[in-house]
């Protein structure tokens, strides 16, 4: 199999026990042809990067502020 290209497909954050699970599905597209090579591909991990966790933080906040503020 050539090189192949990963397409962030769904994104999806959850609070698990206190922490932030970050759980995305991708596809894996041929990168010369184009061709899909794999669909559907789920992982999922730990937020535990300062810088990751201040930017999940941030999204929070807009959506209390913007979507439910209103």
């Amino acid at each position: 199999m050539g090189q192949t290209i990963k397409q962030l497909s769904s994104l999806m954050i959850l609070n698990i026990d206190g922490g932030d699970r970050v759980s995305y599905t991708f596809n894996e597209i041929a990168a010369e042809t184009g061709e899909p090579v794999s669909k559907n591909n789920k992982r999922s991990f730990v937020a535990v990067d300062a810088e990751l966790r201040n930017h999940i933080e941030a999204i929070r906040d807009y959506i209390r502020q913007n979507k439910l503020e209103v």
